[in-house]
Protein backbone atom coordinates (compact mmCIF):
# COMPACT_ATOMS: atom_id res chain seq x y z
CA UNK A 1 0.00 0.00 0.00
CA UNK A 2 2.73 2.43 1.24
CA UNK A 3 4.78 1.80 -1.90
CA UNK A 4 1.99 2.00 -4.33
CA UNK A 5 0.47 5.46 -2.86
CA UNK A 6 4.06 6.79 -2.81
CA UNK A 7 4.54 5.88 -6.64
CA UNK A 8 1.13 7.97 -7.38
CA UNK A 9 2.52 10.51 -5.32
CA UNK A 10 5.98 10.31 -7.46
CA UNK A 11 3.65 10.36 -10.64
CA UNK A 12 1.59 13.41 -9.95
CA UNK A 13 4.43 15.52 -8.47
CA UNK A 14 5.96 14.83 -12.30
CA UNK A 15 2.66 15.58 -14.06
CA UNK A 16 2.53 18.79 -12.37
CA UNK A 17 5.63 20.09 -14.05
CA UNK A 18 4.16 19.87 -17.47
CA UNK A 19 2.09 23.04 -18.58
CA UNK A 20 -0.92 22.48 -20.87
CA UNK A 21 -2.56 25.45 -23.18
CA UNK A 22 -5.76 26.81 -22.83
CA UNK A 23 -7.20 24.69 -25.85
CA UNK A 24 -5.65 21.45 -25.15
CA UNK A 25 -7.36 20.97 -21.69
CA UNK A 26 -10.58 22.16 -23.86
CA UNK A 27 -10.14 19.40 -26.64
CA UNK A 28 -9.44 16.93 -23.11
CA UNK A 29 -12.69 18.12 -21.47
CA UNK A 30 -14.45 17.56 -24.45
CA UNK A 31 -12.86 14.05 -25.29
CA UNK A 32 -14.07 13.28 -21.85
CA UNK A 33 -17.64 14.55 -22.39
CA UNK A 34 -18.31 12.17 -25.41
CA UNK A 35 -16.35 9.57 -23.82
CA UNK A 36 -18.76 9.80 -21.38
CA UNK A 37 -22.00 9.90 -23.59
CA UNK A 38 -20.40 6.90 -25.43
CA UNK A 39 -20.13 4.68 -22.45
CA UNK A 40 -23.11 5.50 -20.67
CA UNK A 41 -24.47 1.73 -20.46
CA UNK A 42 -20.92 0.76 -19.02
CA UNK A 43 -21.25 3.43 -15.95
CA UNK A 44 -24.91 2.69 -15.45
CA UNK A 45 -24.06 -1.02 -15.19
CA UNK A 46 -21.01 -0.38 -13.06
CA UNK A 47 -22.79 1.91 -10.49
CA UNK A 48 -25.54 -0.68 -10.62
CA UNK A 49 -22.92 -2.67 -8.82
CA UNK A 50 -22.51 -0.35 -6.25
CA UNK A 51 -25.80 -0.14 -5.60
CA UNK A 52 -26.37 -3.48 -4.74
CA UNK A 53 -23.21 -3.20 -2.52
CA UNK A 54 -24.90 -0.03 -0.80
CA UNK A 55 -27.90 -2.53 -0.11
CA UNK A 56 -26.24 -5.81 1.05
CA UNK A 57 -24.13 -3.64 3.43
CA UNK A 58 -27.28 -1.95 4.99
CA UNK A 59 -25.55 1.63 4.12
CA UNK A 60 -28.20 4.22 4.81
CA UNK A 61 -30.88 5.47 1.79
CA UNK A 62 -29.77 9.19 1.54
CA UNK A 63 -26.37 7.61 0.85
CA UNK A 64 -27.42 5.33 -1.45
CA UNK A 65 -29.63 8.08 -3.17
CA UNK A 66 -26.31 9.74 -3.22
CA UNK A 67 -24.45 7.18 -4.60
CA UNK A 68 -27.17 6.25 -7.37
CA UNK A 69 -26.61 7.49 -11.55
CA UNK A 70 -29.31 7.42 -13.77
CA UNK A 71 -29.48 8.58 -17.32
CA UNK A 72 -30.74 12.18 -15.91
CA UNK A 73 -27.86 12.61 -13.19
CA UNK A 74 -25.48 11.48 -16.34
CA UNK A 75 -26.71 14.68 -18.64
CA UNK A 76 -26.29 16.39 -15.74
CA UNK A 77 -22.93 15.37 -15.21
CA UNK A 78 -21.70 16.21 -19.14
CA UNK A 79 -24.21 19.43 -18.58
CA UNK A 80 -21.33 20.36 -16.07
CA UNK A 81 -18.44 19.32 -17.79
CA UNK A 82 -19.56 21.66 -21.04
CA UNK A 83 -19.96 24.63 -18.42
CA UNK A 84 -16.46 23.89 -17.63
CA UNK A 85 -15.32 23.64 -21.48
CA UNK A 86 -16.84 27.22 -21.34
CA UNK A 87 -15.37 29.33 -18.52
CA UNK A 88 -12.05 31.32 -19.34
CA UNK A 89 -9.03 29.43 -18.23
CA UNK A 90 -8.01 31.21 -14.75
CA UNK A 91 -4.28 30.40 -15.04
CA UNK A 92 -1.38 32.79 -15.90
CA UNK A 93 -3.67 35.81 -15.64
CA UNK A 94 -2.22 39.12 -14.53
CA UNK A 95 -3.80 39.81 -11.11
CA UNK A 96 -2.78 43.18 -10.76
CA UNK A 97 0.04 44.76 -11.96
CA UNK A 98 1.31 48.24 -10.86
CA UNK A 99 5.08 50.13 -11.22
CA UNK A 100 7.25 51.64 -8.45
CA UNK A 101 8.87 54.77 -8.50
CA UNK A 102 12.33 53.28 -9.18
CA UNK A 103 10.85 51.71 -12.52
CA UNK A 104 9.98 48.25 -11.27
CA UNK A 105 7.09 46.44 -12.69
CA UNK A 106 5.61 44.63 -10.60
CA UNK A 107 2.97 41.62 -11.69
CA UNK A 108 0.63 39.21 -9.75
CA UNK A 109 0.10 36.35 -11.66
CA UNK A 110 -2.31 33.64 -11.40
CA UNK A 111 -0.76 29.48 -10.85
CA UNK A 112 -2.17 26.70 -10.30
CA UNK A 113 -1.95 24.87 -6.74
CA UNK A 114 0.10 22.08 -7.56
CA UNK A 115 -1.34 18.19 -7.05
CA UNK A 116 -4.74 18.44 -4.96
CA UNK A 117 -5.64 15.64 -3.34
CA UNK A 118 -9.99 14.42 -3.31
CA UNK A 119 -11.53 12.25 -0.36
CA UNK A 120 -14.50 11.95 -0.65
CA UNK A 121 -17.78 9.90 0.17
CA UNK A 122 -20.95 8.38 -2.31
CA UNK A 123 -21.46 10.94 -5.07
CA UNK A 124 -19.03 9.05 -8.36
CA UNK A 125 -20.56 12.32 -9.79
CA UNK A 126 -17.57 13.97 -7.63
CA UNK A 127 -15.40 12.26 -9.55
CA UNK A 128 -16.21 13.79 -13.18
CA UNK A 129 -17.13 17.11 -11.69
CA UNK A 130 -13.40 17.91 -9.62
CA UNK A 131 -11.36 16.43 -12.21
CA UNK A 132 -12.73 19.16 -14.97
CA UNK A 133 -12.16 22.15 -12.65
CA UNK A 134 -8.79 21.00 -11.81
CA UNK A 135 -7.30 19.67 -14.76
CA UNK A 136 -8.60 23.02 -16.45
CA UNK A 137 -7.63 25.35 -13.38
CA UNK A 138 -4.15 23.56 -14.32
CA UNK A 139 -3.69 21.38 -10.83
CA UNK A 140 -3.17 17.33 -10.94
CA UNK A 141 -5.42 15.00 -8.68
CA UNK A 142 -5.44 12.41 -6.84
CA UNK A 143 -8.97 10.91 -5.86
CA UNK A 144 -10.12 8.53 -2.92
CA UNK A 145 -13.63 7.87 -2.83
CA UNK A 146 -15.68 5.69 -0.68
CA UNK A 147 -15.11 2.29 -1.07
CA UNK A 148 -19.35 2.23 -1.62
CA UNK A 149 -18.59 3.94 -4.87
CA UNK A 150 -15.76 1.88 -6.00
CA UNK A 151 -16.74 0.86 -9.24
CA UNK A 152 -18.28 4.05 -10.59
CA UNK A 153 -15.21 6.28 -9.33
CA UNK A 154 -13.02 3.61 -11.25
CA UNK A 155 -15.27 3.60 -14.43
CA UNK A 156 -15.08 7.90 -14.41
CA UNK A 157 -11.59 8.58 -13.38
CA UNK A 158 -10.48 5.70 -16.27
CA UNK A 159 -12.38 7.79 -19.11
CA UNK A 160 -11.14 10.81 -17.95
CA UNK A 161 -7.31 9.03 -18.45
CA UNK A 162 -8.38 7.64 -21.23
CA UNK A 163 -9.19 11.83 -23.16
CA UNK A 164 -5.67 12.49 -21.87
CA UNK A 165 -3.87 9.43 -23.49
CA UNK A 166 -5.93 9.85 -26.67
CA UNK A 167 -4.82 14.06 -26.68
CA UNK A 168 -1.14 12.93 -25.42
CA UNK A 169 -1.34 14.50 -22.63
CA UNK A 170 0.49 12.66 -19.40
CA UNK A 171 -2.86 10.64 -17.54
CA UNK A 172 -1.06 11.12 -14.31
CA UNK A 173 -3.12 14.38 -14.49
CA UNK A 174 -5.89 12.54 -12.75
CA UNK A 175 -5.05 9.48 -10.40
CA UNK A 176 -7.49 7.41 -8.39
CA UNK A 177 -6.34 5.21 -5.61
CA UNK A 178 -7.71 1.62 -5.80
CA UNK A 179 -6.84 0.28 -2.17
CA UNK A 180 -9.93 -0.18 -0.54
CA UNK A 181 -8.21 -0.03 2.75
CA UNK A 182 -8.93 2.74 5.09
CA UNK A 183 -5.18 3.09 6.13
CA UNK A 184 -4.80 4.24 2.63
CA UNK A 185 -6.73 7.21 3.64
CA UNK A 186 -4.49 7.40 6.94
CA UNK A 187 -0.97 7.46 5.15
CA UNK A 188 -2.27 9.78 2.02
CA UNK A 189 -3.34 12.33 4.95
CA UNK A 190 -0.43 12.21 6.82
CA UNK A 191 2.32 10.99 4.86
CA UNK A 192 2.09 12.34 1.85
CA UNK A 193 2.73 16.33 2.05
CA UNK A 194 6.13 15.16 0.11
CA UNK A 195 3.57 14.73 -2.89
CA UNK A 196 0.16 16.66 -2.12
CA UNK A 197 -0.13 20.66 -1.92
CA UNK A 198 -4.13 20.74 -0.72
CA UNK A 199 -6.46 18.01 0.53
CA UNK A 200 -10.68 18.66 -0.02
CA UNK A 201 -12.80 16.71 1.61
CA UNK A 202 -16.02 15.69 0.46
CA UNK A 203 -18.75 13.79 2.31
CA UNK A 204 -20.24 13.73 6.14
CA UNK A 205 -18.97 14.87 9.22
CA UNK A 206 -17.25 12.22 10.31
CA UNK A 207 -15.19 11.34 7.35
CA UNK A 208 -14.29 15.75 7.15
CA UNK A 209 -13.53 15.65 10.89
CA UNK A 210 -11.45 12.79 10.29
CA UNK A 211 -9.37 14.83 7.49
CA UNK A 212 -8.78 17.81 10.27
CA UNK A 213 -7.44 16.05 12.28
CA UNK A 214 -4.67 14.09 10.37
CA UNK A 215 -4.13 15.64 7.45
CA UNK A 216 -0.32 17.49 7.28
CA UNK A 217 -1.25 19.30 4.43
CA UNK A 218 -4.01 22.58 4.19
CA UNK A 219 -7.51 21.62 3.92
CA UNK A 220 -10.31 23.57 1.95
CA UNK A 221 -13.72 22.37 2.78
CA UNK A 222 -16.40 22.87 5.81
CA UNK A 223 -17.10 20.56 8.68
CA UNK A 224 -20.72 21.16 8.87
CA UNK A 225 -23.46 23.10 7.24
CA UNK A 226 -25.89 24.77 9.74
CA UNK A 227 -27.48 27.27 7.88
CA UNK A 228 -30.07 29.99 9.61
CA UNK A 229 -32.91 32.03 7.85
CA UNK A 230 -33.60 34.91 9.81
CA UNK A 231 -37.41 36.79 8.97
CA UNK A 232 -37.19 40.09 10.52
CA UNK A 233 -39.38 42.28 11.25
CA UNK A 234 -40.11 43.88 7.81
CA UNK A 235 -40.12 40.72 5.52
CA UNK A 236 -43.00 40.07 4.02
CA UNK A 237 -45.09 37.25 4.45
CA UNK A 238 -45.68 35.43 0.93
CA UNK A 239 -41.67 35.69 0.54
CA UNK A 240 -40.93 33.90 4.13
CA UNK A 241 -43.36 30.66 3.40
CA UNK A 242 -42.01 30.24 -0.01
CA UNK A 243 -38.57 31.08 0.91
CA UNK A 244 -38.50 29.12 4.44
CA UNK A 245 -40.11 26.38 2.69
CA UNK A 246 -37.53 25.54 -0.51
CA UNK A 247 -34.19 26.57 1.98
CA UNK A 248 -35.39 23.66 4.03
CA UNK A 249 -37.18 21.45 1.75
CA UNK A 250 -35.88 21.52 -1.94
CA UNK A 251 -33.08 18.92 -0.75
CA UNK A 252 -32.87 18.20 2.95
CA UNK A 253 -29.56 15.99 2.15
CA UNK A 254 -27.12 19.19 1.28
CA UNK A 255 -24.93 21.59 3.13
CA UNK A 256 -26.88 24.64 2.04
CA UNK A 257 -30.26 24.01 3.41
CA UNK A 258 -31.54 25.63 6.26
CA UNK A 259 -31.68 24.15 9.72
CA UNK A 260 -32.67 26.53 12.00
CA UNK A 261 -35.14 29.58 11.25
CA UNK A 262 -35.53 32.72 13.80
CA UNK A 263 -38.17 34.93 13.59
CA UNK A 264 -38.50 38.37 14.71
CA UNK A 265 -41.17 38.47 17.88
CA UNK A 266 -43.29 41.66 16.18
CA UNK A 267 -43.87 38.96 13.76
CA UNK A 268 -44.70 35.65 15.34
CA UNK A 269 -48.39 36.10 15.58
CA UNK A 270 -48.61 36.62 11.76
CA UNK A 271 -45.95 34.57 10.47
CA UNK A 272 -45.44 31.48 12.99
CA UNK A 273 -48.83 29.31 11.29
CA UNK A 274 -48.54 30.28 7.45
CA UNK A 275 -44.65 29.49 7.69
CA UNK A 276 -44.92 26.44 9.88
CA UNK A 277 -47.52 24.93 8.71
CA UNK A 278 -46.37 24.34 5.27
CA UNK A 279 -43.37 22.59 6.46
CA UNK A 280 -45.12 20.54 8.37
CA UNK A 281 -47.95 19.46 5.75
CA UNK A 282 -45.03 18.72 3.38
CA UNK A 283 -43.97 16.07 6.92
CA UNK A 284 -41.58 18.25 8.52
CA UNK A 285 -40.59 17.75 12.07
CA UNK A 286 -40.45 21.15 14.07
CA UNK A 287 -38.37 21.80 17.26
CA UNK A 288 -39.40 25.35 18.56
CA UNK A 289 -38.89 27.56 21.67
CA UNK A 290 -41.50 27.96 23.97
CA UNK A 291 -42.90 31.48 22.34
CA UNK A 292 -43.01 29.24 19.35
CA UNK A 293 -44.95 26.54 20.45
CA UNK A 294 -47.26 28.78 22.14
CA UNK A 295 -48.13 30.57 18.84
CA UNK A 296 -48.18 27.81 16.71
CA UNK A 297 -51.13 26.19 16.08
CA UNK A 298 -49.80 22.38 14.56
CA UNK A 299 -47.56 19.67 16.10
CA UNK A 300 -43.98 20.64 17.61
CA UNK A 301 -40.99 19.45 20.14
CA UNK A 302 -39.23 21.15 22.33
CA UNK A 303 -36.17 22.50 21.02
CA UNK A 304 -32.79 21.63 23.02
CA UNK A 305 -29.82 22.99 23.48
CA UNK A 306 -28.78 20.63 21.22
CA UNK A 307 -30.75 21.52 18.61
CA UNK A 308 -29.37 25.16 17.93
CA UNK A 309 -26.19 23.61 16.91
CA UNK A 310 -27.31 19.99 15.13
CA UNK A 311 -27.15 19.91 11.19
CA UNK A 312 -29.88 17.49 10.89
CA UNK A 313 -29.80 16.62 6.63
CA UNK A 314 -33.09 15.07 7.02
CA UNK A 315 -36.76 16.77 7.09
CA UNK A 316 -36.52 18.61 10.62
CA UNK A 317 -35.92 22.17 11.66
CA UNK A 318 -35.39 24.14 14.95
CA UNK A 319 -37.41 27.31 15.39
CA UNK A 320 -36.47 30.54 17.78
CA UNK A 321 -37.70 33.41 18.87
CA UNK A 322 -35.21 36.95 18.80
CA UNK A 323 -36.35 40.21 19.70
CA UNK A 324 -34.40 41.82 17.28
CA UNK A 325 -31.63 41.66 14.57
CA UNK A 326 -28.99 41.69 17.12
CA UNK A 327 -29.56 38.74 18.56
CA UNK A 328 -30.29 37.15 15.17
CA UNK A 329 -26.78 37.90 14.28
CA UNK A 330 -25.40 37.28 17.61
CA UNK A 331 -27.07 33.58 17.87
CA UNK A 332 -25.86 32.53 13.94
CA UNK A 333 -22.45 33.80 15.07
CA UNK A 334 -22.67 31.53 17.99
CA UNK A 335 -24.46 28.23 16.98
CA UNK A 336 -23.97 28.82 12.93
CA UNK A 337 -20.44 26.88 11.25
CA UNK A 338 -19.85 29.81 8.67
CA UNK A 339 -21.50 27.95 5.69
CA UNK A 340 -24.50 30.29 4.33
CA UNK A 341 -27.17 32.33 6.46
CA UNK A 342 -30.01 34.09 4.91
CA UNK A 343 -32.35 37.54 6.35
CA UNK A 344 -35.87 38.08 4.71
CA UNK A 345 -36.86 41.09 5.03
CA UNK A 346 -37.99 44.67 2.98
CA UNK A 347 -35.69 47.02 4.92
CA UNK A 348 -32.09 47.79 3.82
CA UNK A 349 -30.82 49.28 6.52
CA UNK A 350 -31.54 46.02 8.29
CA UNK A 351 -30.56 43.79 4.98
CA UNK A 352 -27.05 45.88 5.09
CA UNK A 353 -26.58 45.15 9.01
CA UNK A 354 -26.76 41.59 8.70
CA UNK A 355 -25.06 40.99 5.12
CA UNK A 356 -21.90 42.87 7.16
CA UNK A 357 -21.91 41.23 10.38
CA UNK A 358 -22.43 37.63 9.66
CA UNK A 359 -19.52 36.29 9.89
CA UNK A 360 -20.59 33.49 7.51
CA UNK A 361 -18.81 32.76 3.86
CA UNK A 362 -21.93 33.48 1.88
CA UNK A 363 -24.47 36.02 2.99
CA UNK A 364 -28.15 36.37 1.63
CA UNK A 365 -30.54 38.56 2.05
CA UNK A 366 -34.49 37.21 0.21
CA UNK A 367 -33.20 34.30 -0.78
CA UNK A 368 -33.01 30.52 -0.19
CA UNK A 369 -29.76 29.06 1.33
CA UNK A 370 -29.46 25.86 -1.46
CA UNK A 371 -28.33 28.85 -3.41
CA UNK A 372 -24.92 28.22 -1.97
CA UNK A 373 -23.51 26.05 -4.56
CA UNK A 374 -20.78 27.04 -7.30
CA UNK A 375 -22.86 25.65 -9.93
CA UNK A 376 -25.73 28.37 -9.03
CA UNK A 377 -22.95 30.72 -8.82
CA UNK A 378 -21.78 30.43 -12.33
CA UNK A 379 -18.69 28.60 -11.56
CA UNK A 380 -19.42 25.71 -13.39
CA UNK A 381 -19.65 23.17 -10.65
CA UNK A 382 -17.85 22.99 -7.31
CA UNK A 383 -15.33 21.05 -5.79
CA UNK A 384 -16.82 21.80 -2.03
CA UNK A 385 -17.46 24.61 -0.33
CA UNK A 386 -15.19 26.34 2.10
CA UNK A 387 -15.91 27.78 5.84
CA UNK A 388 -12.10 28.99 6.49
CA UNK A 389 -11.43 32.21 7.24
CA UNK A 390 -8.53 32.24 5.23
CA UNK A 391 -9.13 32.25 1.12
CA UNK A 392 -10.61 30.45 -0.54
CA UNK A 393 -13.91 31.12 0.91
CA UNK A 394 -17.27 29.83 -0.17
CA UNK A 395 -17.83 27.60 -3.29
CA UNK A 396 -14.71 26.57 -4.72
CA UNK A 397 -14.82 26.62 -8.14
CA UNK A 398 -12.26 27.53 -11.07
CA UNK A 399 -11.23 30.62 -10.41
CA UNK A 400 -10.95 29.65 -6.89
CA UNK A 401 -8.16 26.15 -7.05
CA UNK A 402 -5.43 28.77 -8.07
CA UNK A 403 -2.89 30.52 -6.38
CA UNK A 404 0.00 33.27 -7.73
CA UNK A 405 3.46 34.68 -7.89
CA UNK A 406 4.57 38.12 -8.38
CA UNK A 407 6.44 38.35 -11.59
CA UNK A 408 8.98 41.69 -10.99
CA UNK A 409 10.60 43.14 -13.85
CA UNK A 410 13.37 45.63 -14.19
CA UNK A 411 16.05 47.22 -16.08
CA UNK A 412 19.15 46.81 -14.02
CA UNK A 413 17.55 48.45 -10.31
CA UNK A 414 19.35 47.35 -7.12
CA UNK A 415 18.69 48.51 -3.88
CA UNK A 416 20.25 51.18 -1.57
Amino acid sequence: MKENLINIGIKAKKASKIKIDSKSKNKVLLKFLKLINKNKNIILKENNKDIKFAIKNNLPENLIDRLTLNPKKLEGIQTSINKIIKLSDPTNKVLDRWKRPNGLIIKRVSTPIGVIGIIYESRPNVTSDVSSLCFKSGNVIILRGGSEAYNSNRTLANLFRDALKINNIDQNYVQIVKNKNRKSVDYLLSKMEKFIDVIIPRGGKNLVKKVQDLSSVPIIGHLEGICHTYIDKDADLNMAIKVIHNAKLRNTGICGATETILMHKKIIKKFCNPVLEKLAKNNCKIYADRIIRKNFNGKSKPAKEIDWSTEYLSAKVSVKAVNNILEAVNHINKYGTMHTDSIITKNKKNANFFLKNIKSSIAMHNTSTQFADGGEFGFGGEVGISTNTLPPRGPVGLNQLISYKYEVLGKGQIRN
